[in-house]
């Protein structure tokens, strides 16, 4: 294991670790997106809370989202010890610096020091009140016939020992599902326009920073050749630099303008 040590601890193996930590995270974001897209669902929040049931407690989910936890703590401190030895290393400045490089390259360090900040107000808003808060309870009532379901909000001392509770009734062809009630939480959070401004700087800063990210991992992996890098390219700029940012920013602007028409 000796050559895996002499690797990983070379120039090049450190960056390297940066890249593939970084690149399950973009990996991680594309689900995150794609399940979090179900807020838009007008049903009450029941795809959306069904769905945060499900990502807390099915087992291989929660393994993997450890991992999740780890690599975005190690990709940012990873990151942050890079800068500070190749900050160390340049000792000698020269008068005039010619830097072809973009603005995103140049700042890696200050964006990803961005996104973590927001990562943890993002982790404290809405994942430590679902697992340690006790957040409000919502039923649905589902005709199990139509698909069609009624929302109806538990009294405020509700509380039950899992997370979801199905009930089927044959009789009444009807279905009952009782969850935490997320999507209210997410509502509520996103009518402060503080909240939304926060989330929103910080797609822009996660913007910039798969821009450069995206594209720098795969070039550090090796693959840099002139009939796939305009396609790594297109892919950072189009779905990580802009889509994925404006699908995350979407979502605290739909509830606060939402909250400002009085839905």
């Amino acid at each position: 294991m000796s050559w895996l040590t002499k690797t990983l601890s070379s120039s090049i193996g450190k960056k390297v670790l940066m890249s593939l930590t970084g690149l399950f995270l973009c990996t991680f974001l594309v689900v995150h997106l794609s399940g979090n897209l179900q807020l838009f669902y007008k049903d009450g929040g029941y795809a959306f809370n069904t769905y945060a049931v499900f990502m807390t407690s099915f087992p291989l989910i929660k393994v993997i989202s450890y991992f999740n936890y780890f690599f975005i703590l190690f990709h940012a401190f990873w990151g942050l010890y890079l800068e500070y030895q190749n900050r160390k290393a340049r000792s000698v400045r020269y008068a005039v610096v010619r830097n072809s490089s973009s603005w995103s390259s140049r700042n890696m360090a200050i964006l990803g020091t961005v996104l973590l900040v927001y990562i943890v107000v993002h982790m404290g808003d809405f994942w430590y009140k679902y697992h340690n808060e006790p957040l409000p309870y919502v039923r649905y009532t589902e005709n199990v016939q139509t698909g069609v379901k009624l929302a109806t909000e538990m009294p405020a001392n509700y509380t039950q020992d899992v997370k979801k509770i199905e009930i089927s009734d044959f009789e009444t062809g009807t279905r009952l599902i009782i969850v935490k009630d997320l999507y209210k939480e997410v509502s509520r959070v996103f009518q402060n326009p503080v909240f939304v401004l926060i989330y929103i700087l910080g797609m822009f800063a996660l913007g910039f920073h798969l821009y450069h990210g995206f594209q720098s991992a795969f070039q550090t992996l090796g693959w840099n050749h002139p009939k796939y890098t305009p396609l790594v390219r297109g892919i950072s700029t189009w779905i990580f630099a802009i889509l994925i940012p404006i699908g995350f920013a979407a979502m605290p602007i739909f509830f606060y303008v939402k909250h400002l028409m009085g839905n």
